[in-house]
């Protein structure tokens, strides 16, 4: 269980789409028959991860709930929304001042 509810949710998203794509090439009449097996195969694998992450996403939910407590949010600390951080790690000067000529 190393991640988060949100990244559960995220990587369910992926594979609902990846899920959805795959069915449909399963499904079209106009595909060859092979590409519409190899669909198939892959369609069982895909069920597969979505029950195990619907499995843990579920779990997490429990624990959380049973804990009666809040996820630890971690901020996003991007360097490059900060000018001054950018121009620190690019070892440029921050001033934005334009140099006499």
């Amino acid at each position: 269980m190393a991640d988060t509810l949100g990244s559960l949710v995220d990587k369910l998203t992926i594979c609902e789409l990846r899920r959805w794509h795959t069915e449909r090439a399963m499904l079209n009449p106009a595909a060859p028959v092979e590409v519409r097996h190899v669909a198939a195969l892959r369609l069982r694998v895909i069920d597969e991860q979505r029950e195990d992450l619907c499995r843990e996403l579920d779990q997490q939910w429990r624990a959380l709930v049973e804990r009666g407590s809040t996820p630890k949010v971690y901020r996003q600390l991007k360097l490059y929304n900060d000018p001054r951080l950018r121009a620190a790690t690019a070892c440029r000067p921050t001033s934005t001042r334009k140099p006499d000529r």
